[in-house]
């Protein structure tokens, strides 16, 4: 089975002085590679193929057969790294915490350890009528069980 940190490290000597960070790599028992980078301004299906082709030429197939896949998390996946965090000021994400409550809201600023939220909050708690608020929250990373972008369609 091809190891993780091979992979991590062709990725890393890839990526060199480039804005473009590491989100995760995965392999599957059956040696199906998924590699998840992205940039702040957002990566491009050629940069993609790039490094595919430059991981793809470090590993010897005839020593052992692999699927590889390069690309960008979807909107599905949790953010992993505080990258992502970061190039998503001012968007709206969904917060889950470690004891499963759920709080949407404005992701408003990422420093030391943690993050804050502008959560959208329904005056006495009521669904429908009176105006959304918003209250500020604090986490810490570690606190979280996952935070995902969310897309408002009005």
């Amino acid at each position: 089975m091809i190891n993780k940190e091979t992979v991590k490290n062709l990725v890393d000597s890839y990526i060199g002085d480039k804005d473009i960070f590491l989100v995760d790599i995965r392999i599957s028992t059956t040696n199906k590679i998924t590699v998840l980078v992205n940039r702040p301004s957002g990566i491009t299906i050629d940069e993609c193929a790039a490094m595919s082709r430059y991981i793809e030429a470090a590993l010897d197939r005839d020593e052992e057969d692999f699927e590889l896949s390069v690309s960008s998390p979807g909107l599905s996946e949790a953010f992993k790294v505080r990258e992502q965090f970061e190039m998503n000021i001012g968007n709206t994400v969904e917060v889950v915490d470690r004891e499963g409550k759920k709080v949407r809201g404005v992701l408003k600023n990422v420093a030391g350890e943690g993050f804050e939220v502008d959560a959208e909050k329904k005056p006495g708690g009521k669904k429908g009528g009176k105006k959304t608020e918003t209250e500020e929250v604090s986490y810490n990373f570690d606190e979280v069980k996952s935070v995902k972008e969310k897309i408002r369609f009005k």
